[in-house]
């Protein structure tokens, strides 16, 4: 595996009137950029709905899970596997666990921070104890202790990650045994152009008034906005295929499950009141061997307010990454984009136009993610 092997991913989003991701105040998160305000999604909001995305397409012992309930998630464990009742089963748990000198939180039996870990992992540490849980539900405190402290728990947790810890890692700031560094950057998704935050002043009628009463039961306002997102993402693969113990197949795998479900994802918030959830127009994919680039830089001028910003967006990205390439002289290893400008429309000519000299003809989304796989595979294989 090359020292340097980074795919970038490019996505332009046109999102309607939404709340994806508020701010203390309950509002659409903003940005200042080029001097105007912008709308944001954080990159926290857009990973988890990745992982969301992903988790729900793999099997239960393959997904990750990130909670401060890890004692009740491995009490749970123990007792299927054993039918002990819960208080045994939960000091054994907890015996477990104290081996990694997890900080606890206010409430009884929750750490002081949120763990992120595998199911299969948990699993793991479960079927330590399946065979003699009986005998070690009967010790004393300090005995269950003794007898569990030689169990490789923390072991369980430094192998075997699954894709969500493989790729966005995990941080135990006072345990550094249990830190994964992460494979994906995730950037603050932005408005091409700039916005404007409105309200939707709501009423909701009560169903059993009576005839005579009028008035609303409940008024309040949401926050929102719309807008054309850039969004942008980078994976260190060589960092991938490590945090996966160097199988080049499953960091293949992994990517190939990240650009999926990061393309098609859509962060949950107010999705019942607005129904949000869009596709890309561009999803671009980069293969490098220098550095991770990021393209924001082709909307520090914000797009115009006018019919077209999807459009001008998508060309701009084009510009710019042909831009970059030109004046930095560092072409990457491979690029392929899907889109849905064509030449057949007057409005899109030159955007499908510019866009095809930025990253080739337009492919479906399927085959953008095999023919990237392949390319990186060859590769590979080359620099083996």
């Amino acid at each position: 595996m090359p020292q340097r092997l980074y795919v970038d991913v490019h996505i332009v989003q046109s999102v309607p009137p939404a709340n994806l991701n508020r701010d203390d105040q309950g509002n659409p998160k903003e940005a200042i950029y080029g001097g105007v305000r912008r709308s944001r999604v954080s990159s926290q909001a857009w990973k988890r709905a990745t992982r969301r995305h992903f988790d729900t397409q793999a099997a239960e012992p393959d997904r990750a899970t990130r909670t401060k309930r890890i004692t009740g998630e491995l009490t749970s464990r123990i007792r299927r596997n054993t039918g002990l009742d819960r208080e045994a089963a939960d000091r054994i748990a907890a015996a477990l666990l104290a081996q990694l000198g997890l900080s606890q939180g206010k409430k009884a039996g929750d750490t002081a921070y949120l763990l992120f870990y595998g199911n299969a992992q948990l699993d793991t540490v479960a079927d330590l104890v399946t065979d003699r849980a009986a005998d070690l539900a009967v010790l004393e405190e300090k005995a269950l202790t003794d007898a569990v402290k030689e169990l490789p728990v923390a072991q369980a947790f430094q192998t075997g990650h699954p894709v969500g810890v493989a790729l966005f890692g995990r941080m135990v700031a006072d345990i550094p045994k249990l830190n994964v560094d992460a494979a994906v950057q995730v950037a603050h998704a932005l408005s091409t152009h700039e916005t404007q935050l409105e309200f939707d002043y709501f009423t909701a009628v009560d169903d059993q008034n009576e005839r005579d009463e009028t008035g609303a039961g409940m008024i309040g306002t949401i926050g929102f906005n719309s807008a054309t997102l850039y969004r942008y993402a980078t994976v260190g693969l060589t960092q991938l295929t490590d945090n996966l113990g160097g199988d080049t197949a499953a960091a293949l795998d992994a990517l190939d499950a990240f650009i999926d479900s990061f393309a098609l994802s859509v962060p949950t918030g107010y999705q019942n009141s607005f129904a949000h959830r869009t596709r890309p127009s561009l999803v671009a994919v980069v293969v490098r061997t220098d550095q991770p680039v990021n393209l924001v830089s082709a909307f520090e001028e914000p797009v115009p307010a006018e019919a077209g910003v999807q459009a001008t967006s998508a060309r701009r990205l084009a510009e710019e990454y042909l831009t970059a390439t030109q004046v930095w002289g560092d072409t990457p290893l491979y690029a392929a984009a899907s889109h849905t400008f064509t030449t057949r429309e007057p409005r899109t000519k030159d955007t499908a136009e510019t866009l095809t000299q930025a990253f080739g003809e337009s492919v479906p989304f399927a085959d953008l993610r095999t023919t990237l796989r392949s390319r990186i595979s060859t590769a590979l294989g080359e620099q083996a």
